[in-house]
């Protein structure tokens, strides 16, 4: 079992609650999910999008497309996942960057999926790998280039965008190995197994055995694979090591990771970066899949 020296687990389970309560971690939760409400909803009066199309047979698998403006040819396209522990938020507050990165020319696709606890979690893992495929397979006729497919997502959404980018399941989708060109994952939860026993297991019902399966630590991206990772300073403990932990180990597998500091955010206002074309965080994501660098 792969090793970590960033403590995941902490001194009892009172504290390792404490360290993964993300809306504890903020001072005030709803006012955070009313500003993604708020620039969400800037982005459908301003950004031409095709809603709620589905890309599998439950009702939750539906997907958001917004295509890049000002551009002639087929674009690359940013597919993301948003966050909520896997058992809340949803797409539709979701597309907060569309207007940013369509503007430089990368289409956006927002992903829905079935929530906890009425999906299981390696559903959640096929829904968004099914995802992949069928943009991978459909994305053209909405402009956007198959061979150009970048994912990421948010807390939750990062762990998902990771077992997305994880090596040793395209083949059974008949997809290339490197259908995922790069990611960017914010403040995700990679090693699953601390959270099997404190109330997070509720809805996420794991058995510590089970972890490592839907674990993106245990499921590394192919070797080479470019990656942005970002945490916000003010976040706790318990997140800040899980993506140390996720970065180190993908370093070591001889990946190519980016991580932006975010000294000032928290675990929710990082999110809003996306929005800003002249944050340090938008700017890596669209080095990333533009190929500035």
């Amino acid at each position: 079992m792969l090793q970590t020296t960033y403590d995941l687990t902490f001194s009892d389970l009172d504290e390792r609650a404490r360290q993964y309560n993300a809306r504890g971690s903020v001072p005030d939760f709803d006012a955070c999910v009313a500003e993604y409400a708020r620039l969400a909803e800037h982005v459908r009066r301003t950004c031409p999008g095709v809603y709620d199309i589905q890309y599998g047979p439950s009702k939750g698998e539906r997907l958001d497309i917004f295509p890049a403006t000002r551009n002639h040819h087929l674009s690359p396209v940013f597919v993301f996942i948003h966050g909520g522990y896997w058992r809340s938020q949803t797409k539709e507050d979701a597309s907060i960057m569309a207007e940013v990165f369509t503007q430089a020319g990368v289409a956006v696709a927002v992903l829905e999926y079935t929530l906890l606890p009425e999906a299981t979690l390696p559903e959640v893992i096929r829904q968004v790998r099914n995802a992949v495929a069928w943009l991978y397979q459909h994305g053209k006729q909405y402009g956007m280039d198959a061979n150009r497919l970048y994912i990421g997502g948010s807390s939750a959404g990062g762990h998902l965008a990771a077992m997305a980018a994880a090596e040793g399941w395209t083949t059974n989708h008949g997809l290339p190995e490197d259908v995922i060109k790069g990611a960017a994952c914010l403040s995700g939860l990679y090693d699953l197994a601390p959270l099997c026993d404190i109330n997070v297991n509720e809805w996420l019902q794991l058995a510590v055995w089970q972890a490592p399966r839907v674990s993106p630590l245990h499921n590394l991206p192919r070797p080479g694979l470019p990656m942005v990772l970002a945490v916000g300073g003010l976040e706790t403990e318990g997140f800040k090591n899980q993506t140390l932990a996720y970065e180190a180990a993908c370093r070591q597998q001889g990946l190519k990771v980016q991580n932006i500091a975010a000294s000032r955010n928290n675990h929710f206002d990082l999110l809003c970066e996306w929005s800003k074309a002249d944050s340090p965080l938008t700017q890596a994501v669209l080095d990333l899949i533009c190929n500035r660098r």
